[in-house]
C-alpha cells in the first residue's frame, strides 16, 4: 500500500527535487523513509514541518501519522518566499488531497511570525520537528529554539541540508545566499545534554535529540 502512494507521490516530478535522496525508478523515498518511520516508531500526535519546496516531507510525515492507529497531525510553516506556491488555501488543500492527506494544516507565514500566534503557543509535546526554512545560522537557532521547550520526551529535530556549506539561489538570481546551517550544528554539539547524529547524504540531514538521562 505504501508502494502504491510513493508512486502516486512521485507522478509529480516535482516531488523528486530538492536533496531528500528520492529515486522514481525503485519508488524510492530516499531520506523519506527515516521520515515515515520515525513516525511510525514514535507515534507523535504532533509534528512541525518548517519549510518545504512542493510539500514532500509534510507528505509524507502526514502519511506516516494517518498509518498510525493514533492519527496526528503535521503543522506546516512556510511564507512561501520562493513562488507563490503556497499562497493559495484552496490550492494547498487540493494539492495534498491529491494524495489522500487530510492532517495537515498551513501557516503561510514565517517561524517568527508563527511564534506570534495562538496555535503555537496551544502546541506541546511535539514529536518532530522538521527545520527546512530559510538556511542561515541565525534561522536555523531561531527555528530550533522556537520548539525545544515544547518537545515531546524523546521528541527529535531534524535539519536539512546541514553538513554542507554553499550558496544558493533559490529565491532568484539576485537574493543569492550561504546555506550556513552547519555553523549552528557545530554550536549544538557543545552542549552536552543533546546527542546529535549527522547523515552525510546529499546535503546533509542532521538528528538532535535530548541526552537520555540516566541515574
Amino acid at each position: 500500500m505504501i508502494t502504491e502512494w510513493i508512486a502516486k507521490v512521485f507522478e509529480d516530478a516535482e516531488l523528486l527535487k530538492k536533496g531528500h535522496c528520492q529515486r522514481k525508478q525503485d519508488t524510492n523515498l530516499g531520506m523519506g523513509w527515516l521520515y515515515y518511520a520515525l513516525t511510525r516508531m514514535l507515534r507523535p500526535r504532533e509534528v512541525v514541518v518548517i519549510g518545504s519546496y512542493r510539500g514532500f516531507t509534510p507528505l509524507v510525515f502526514a502519511k506516516g501519522l494517518a498509518d498510525n492507529l493514533e492519527g496526528g497531525r503535521v503543522t506546516f510553516v512556510d511564507p512561501s518566499f520562493v513562488d507563490d506556491f503556497w499562497k493559495d488555501t484552496s490550492r494547498v488543500s487540493a494539492h495534498f488531497a491529491l494524495y489522500g492527506i487530510d492532517n495537515i494544516r498551513h501557516f503561510l507565514m514565517t517561524t517568527q511570525e508563527f511564534v506570534e500566534t495562538q496555535e503555537y503557543r496551544d502546541l506541546s509535546d511535539i514529536g518532530l520537528v522538521f527545520v527546512d526554512g530559510y538556511h542561515a545560522r541565525d534561522q536555523a537557532c531561531f527555528d530550533f529554539e522556537a520548539f525545544e521547550d515544547k518537545l515531546a520526551e524523546g521528541g527529535i529535530v531534524l535539519f536539512h541540508d546541514s553538513v554542507e556549506v554553499a550558496t544558493t539561489p533559490i529565491y532568484g538570481k539576485d537574493r543569492v545566499y550561504e546555506r550556513r546551517v552547519r555553523f549552528f550544528i557545530d554550536e549544538l554539539k557543545t552542549r552536552h545534554d543533546l546527542q546529535i547524529f549527522d547523515i552525510p547524504l546529499a546535503k546533509g540531514l542532521t538528528l538532535v535529540s535530548r541526552k537520555v538521562k540516566t541515574e
